[in-house]
């Protein structure tokens, strides 16, 4: 049971080394901290290196200036002191942008995950497709363990499952979920707040450039596809501190008779290089069209990056998406 491996790899190993993939979100950052301080209630060492900075809107979680970044910060590091590689909430090793190059002493990888698209790259994967989200397995990583919870873990892992469950709304959401969420509001959270910080913080800047696509919606497949496109230009106006991506696709979602939004966008670091995120109401699964392009992630939402036109690659996903009503 890969539970059980990972609950010996913690024990086993000493100095982690631990990160999440690229653009992380409520619950990378989550269950990450979490699970930094799970090892230090063990009595052990770990340090946070992330490829990208934290969020905006996420500054509220403990232990948020614990995270590194590539370069002047990790100087002083030195990565041969670590034993063990832990990646949470990652499907693809490469994912986690240049972080998986520090591992230069190849140190065992510890994968825990709940994308069905996972690739099993770690010496130890424990990968749950079923589980609402990587936060929950390190709320089951800590019962295993017997350790206790305290009130600032509750929150980086409330935050972890209520985001990746779209607030509870999504079929991810099982009674197992609830059971958690339930012993974790009794560390006595203030989920009004979690929520503000996480959902209604959004500058205004941002709300003007969200009114500039909108209005760019499109429907294909008789109304049953919603789609967006985001070009460099309108980017290049001014880069949003959310993550556009999200309220867009919750948007698309929201529109009755959609069961699929599609969301492209150039990206505005790359040259023809376009991120495509997928999300579907359950009939379609969108993680089976973006593993035909290279991508992956759930039934229910998933995502790939493409180089080329935006327009061409926008209709071969679109196409690909058709095949599966």
């Amino acid at each position: 049971m890969s539970l059980k491996k990972t609950c010996a790899s913690v024990k086993k190993y000493n100095n982690f080394l631990i990160t999440v993939h690229t653009s992380p979100e409520g619950d990378a950052l989550g269950s990450q901290l979490a699970f930094y301080n799970l090892i230090k209630k063990l009595g052990k060492s770990g340090t946070i290196i992330n490829e990208d900075a934290l969020p905006y809107g996420y500054d509220f979680l403990p232990g948020n200036e614990l995270i590194l970044r590539p370069g002047k910060g990790t100087k002083h590091i030195n990565f041969a002191d670590f034993d063990c590689f832990v990646v949470l909430d990652c499907a693809d090793l490469k994912r986690t942008g240049s972080i998986y190059k520090l591992n230069s002493g190849n140190n065992p990888v510890l994968n825990i995950d709940h994308h069905i698209s996972n690739r099993n790259f770690g010496s130890v994967n424990w990968v749950e497709p079923g589980a609402s989200s990587c936060s929950e397995m390190i709320y089951k990583l800590y019962k295993r363990l017997r350790l206790p919870i305290d009130k600032e873990t509750a929150l980086l892992l409330y935050t972890g499952i209520m985001t990746d469950t779209g607030s509870f709304r999504y079929s991810n959401t099982s009674g197992f979920t609830h059971k958690a969420v339930a012993e974790l509001l009794g560390s006595g959270l203030d989920v009004a707040r979690v929520y503000r910080n996480t959902y209604e913080n959004i500058p205004q800047s941002d709300i003007r450039l969200l009114l500039k696509v909108l209005p760019e919606m499109r429907f294909y497949c008789r109304g049953r596809i919603a789609w967006f496109i985001i070009k460099k230009e309108l980017l290049k106006s001014g880069k949003p501190r959310v993550d556009l991506a999200d309220l867009i696709l919750s948007f698309g979602r929201a529109i009755e008779g959609v069961e699929v939004v599609a969301l492209f966008k150039e990206n505005l670091g790359e040259n023809d290089e376009v991120r495509v995120n997928l999300r579907s109401q359950g009939k379609v699964d969108v993680n089976m069209v973006a593993s035909f392009f290279g991508g992956g992630g759930h039934k229910t939402a998933a995502g790939c990056t493409l180089h080329g036109d935006i327009v061409k690659i926008s209709k071969k996903v679109l196409n690909k998406i058709k095949e599966g009503f």
